[in-house]
């Protein structure tokens, strides 16, 4: 089975290289972030058309996810249980009795900012969450654009962004959080290449000369540790003329 993610940053500019990027890579399931599409406006019959049925949780110009699957999806839910937010960042479903969780996790804007703290609140509010959930779904899969690196070595030049969002130390300790709940980065269960980015600036040239980071994150259960094949960051579709700034993450399981 094979899972993906991929921040699209707008489906209504980049819905061409997803269908193209699905024909090439039919992937069982795809998470994508940033439709910035509602409802109402979402391509539910195109992606039918290419073999995948969608459910989505979306608003008007911001935020926006959805799963697109080509196996039946049971159990759908929006949003994080018992945290009001109109920003639409999860949406959950059961596929292949495996409980698919897809994040857009709040980018925080500045440390110092009110956004920064409503990430915070945010992630808080999602390691409570997911902690309840891991006990109904042990099977569970949690995809998306974190906005956070890990490590220094998910950032190009950890000394240039030292005091800024993404790296800092309470969006880290965050992550690790996540990761205490018996949640697994699927991405360092195998050897990588150094500087393995998943998004670059549009600006300086950041892909070109491969300024980027490891922002978006495939995490596993401990259930899943061990059928984790092989997981692959495929730079592709970053090439594309009108490219996102993301670019797929793909996780195969056994």
């Amino acid at each position: 089975m094979k899972l993906a993610t991929w921040n699209v940053n707008s489906l209504n500019v980049r819905l061409p290289h997803v269908l193209d990027w699905l024909r090439d890579n039919p992937v069982d399931a795809l998470c994508i972030q940033e439709t910035k599409q509602e409802d109402s406006k979402f391509p539910y019959a195109e992606l039918a058309a290419a073999g995948y049925q969608s459910v989505h949780a979306g608003q008007k110009t911001y935020n926006g996810v959805a799963i697109l699957s080509r196996h039946e999806m049971a159990d759908v839910e929006r949003g994080i249980l018992n945290f009001e937010d109109e920003q639409q960042r999860v949406i959950s479903a059961t596929i292949n009795g495996i409980r698919v969780v897809c994040v857009y996790i709040v980018n925080g804007q500045a440390v110092d900012s009110d956004k920064y703290m409503y990430k915070m609140r945010w992630l808080d509010a999602l390691t409570i969450w997911l902690a309840n959930e891991l006990k109904k779904y042990p099977n569970l899969v949690l995809l998306g654009d974190y906005n956070i690196a890990p490590e220094d070595r998910d950032c190009h030049d950890p000394a240039a962004w030292v005091g800024q969002i993404l790296v800092s130390p309470r969006e880290r300790e965050a992550f690790q959080r996540l990761t205490k709940l018996g949640l697994h980065d699927s991405f360092r269960l195998f050897e990588q290449a150094e500087k393995s980015f998943t998004w670059w600036d549009y600006r300086m040239m950041g892909f070109r000369r491969n300024f980027g980071m490891r922002i978006d994150h495939i995490l596993v259960s401990d259930n899943l540790k061990e059928k984790c094949e092989s997981c692959v960051i495929d730079k592709a579709p970053r090439k594309l003329e009108r490219p996102s700034d993301h670019t797929p993450v793909v996780l195969t399981l056994t």
